[in-house]
């Protein structure tokens, strides 16, 4: 699993228009986590299953996270 940023969680969250406290509900992790994971730009400071966790649900509902390409990393809704 390639690793995402905190960054692209929260802009992940947003895209989906989720509260932090969905994302938790839906990746069966703490608030906490969540806020902990998105208040650092870079690789967030919670363990690999938490973040294997979130990645994954964010992933289900349409997320496509895009690693580093010249303009840093990102992400946007898969396509259709």
């Amino acid at each position: 699993m390639s690793e995402i940023t905190g960054a692209q969680i929260r802009a992940a969250r947003a895209l989906l228009r989720w509260t932090a406290e969905y994302l938790a509900e839906s990746a069966s992790v703490g608030v906490s986590t969540i806020r902990r994971a998105e208040m650092d730009n870079g690789i967030p400071a919670i363990t690999p299953a938490n973040l294997k966790l979130i990645k994954m649900t964010l992933e289900a509902d349409g997320i496509e996270f895009i690693p580093t390409n010249g303009g840093g990393v990102g992400v946007r809704f898969k396509n259709p």
